[in-house]
């Protein structure tokens, strides 16, 4: 998949299926709205193009306004949207930068000229509650209109239900807000996964534990930066880490602002995913991992974050939820040899 910031580059198609959105999540009703837009742009012997926004334009508005909890919180950073677009098997993605002017652009302004004179839209492809120009003036009538008008299909897909339940990234948000992995997993069509460069930290995982039974190398960990202050999952979380071994590791991870006990935390301030594997590759050794691309799997959370007063107070926090995580990953075991061996009888 090819992406783009803006639309003036010379890769961009000079034609494409288009669709529109912010796609936070990538999840199962995106999913099933990227296949159709795959459908038609086959039919039509046009590449798929995704058009998304950075940043989301709720986060435009409330910095504007001064307004943070406007903001959503997000669910995925922006490498992990266009990993999951790559997926669904999208030709381009085009990344436009929502700004002042992009805000007051007026709806027949923006289908002009992102639409027609940017992107060469040929048929375009909306959800059922999209809005689009300055103050929101914009709809799907209005669009279906000028598409008629200058030579372009739209169309317009329904709400996506799983059991019932209509899928959207504000029912991901919820669902990882209240630490419902589980359902979440099920609206996203897969595991919640963040994913990004190992990033070096405060280097005190290797001094903590150290004088336990078997941690002689302490509590390394693995700090993945999210790059937003509001992630719409928070606390400690039994995890699988996947991209420095054959096989997935199991871990305990904490996502979130973690209170700092080191004034110089080069860290500090920002939200980390900071992941324990509770078996550390020997291959690795102590530096590693640093650089590296790992996607970390959030299977199960085990609670909120936790403010610690001492050093001695972290260590035997960290060792109870690896404690946990390892309890956790046992039943799960268990759980799916009991099912194998009901399937088999």
């Amino acid at each position: 998949m090819q992406v783009f910031r803006g639309f003036r580059h010379p890769g961009v198609a000079p034609a494409c299926a288009l669709t529109i959105g912010n796609f936070d999540g990538v999840h199962r009703g995106h999913q099933a709205m990227l296949a159709l837009l795959q459908t038609e742009a086959r039919h039509r012997g046009l590449p798929s193009c995704v058009l998304t926004f950075e940043p989301h334009p709720r986060d435009y508005f409330a910095a504007v306004t001064k307004k943070p909890d406007l903001a959503p919180a997000r669910i995925g950073t922006l490498r992990d949207k266009l990993t999951e677009l790559a997926s669904c098997g999208v030709d381009q993605t085009i990344v436009l930068p929502f700004d002042g002017r992009l805000a007051s652009q007026s709806p027949e302004a923006f289908i002009q000229n992102v639409l027609i004179d940017g992107l060469g839209a040929r048929y375009v492809l909306v959800g059922d509650d999209f809005r689009f120009g300055a103050k929101r003036a914009g709809d799907y009538a209005m669009l279906d209109a000028a598409g008629e008008a200058q030579g372009f299909d739209v169309a317009r897909m329904n709400s996506y239900e799983v059991h019932g339940l209509r899928v959207s990234s504000s029912a991901v948000r919820e669902a990882l807000a209240e630490g419902r992995m589980a359902d979440a997993h099920t609206l996203l069509g897969r595991p919640y996964t963040i994913s990004g460069h190992v990033v070096h930290g405060r280097k005190l995982g290797r001094a903590l534990g150290a004088s336990l039974p078997g941690k002689d190398d302490g509590f390394r960990t693995l700090n993945l930066r999210f790059k937003h202050w509001k992630p719409a999952a928070s606390g400690i979380f039994a995890v699988l880490v996947h991209g420095l071994a054959d096989q997935p590791l199991p871990g305990v991870a904490n996502l979130g602002v973690r209170p700092s006990l080191d004034a110089n935390d080069v860290n500090a301030g920002r939200v980390l995913l900071e992941t324990h594997c509770l078996e550390w590759p020997s291959h690795l050794g102590a530096e590693g991992a640093y650089g590296k691309i790992v996607r970390v799997e959030l299977l199960h959370k085990l609670h909120d974050e936790l403010r610690y007063t001492s050093l001695e107070a972290l260590t035997a926090g960290i060792a109870k939820d690896g404690r946990d995580a390892r309890a956790f990953f046992a039943s799960t075991h268990a759980e799916t040899h009991r099912q194998t061996t009901r399937d088999r009888i």
